[in-house]
């Protein structure tokens, strides 16, 4: 049993029991968060599919933490001109565990 959920921009493949990390959400660590943006849903023989979201459907989660992930390095060079820009990045994130998959 899966589903595909939208959060952040962004498309995810969750599964109960798992845990997935997202673009910083709003709340504390231990608090429930609920995500109605479910696109597709599937109990392993039959599949559903929403226009473009499935209606009274809702996946329910847990935050384990909040985070920054690993240094991206961005780095800029023009060969001969003297130019050169570094810059890091540490995007944030927050970690969730599936608890249930409701339609």
């Amino acid at each position: 049993m899966y589903a595909v959920i939208k959060t952040g921009g962004k498309q995810y493949k969750v599964e109960e029991g798992q845990i997935l990390k997202f673009e910083k959400l709003d709340g504390e660590t231990g608090s429930e968060i609920k995500f109605n943006d479910v696109l597709l849903y599937s109990d392993g023989e039959k599949i559903t599919l929403g226009a473009p979201v499935i209606e009274n459907a809702v996946v329910s989660a847990n935050i384990v933490e909040h985070g920054k992930g690993k240094k991206v390095i961005v780095f800029k060079y023009k060969r001969r001109k003297s130019y050169k820009r570094m810059k890091g990045h540490r995007q944030l994130y927050t970690a969730v565990k599936i608890n249930s998959i409701q339609i």
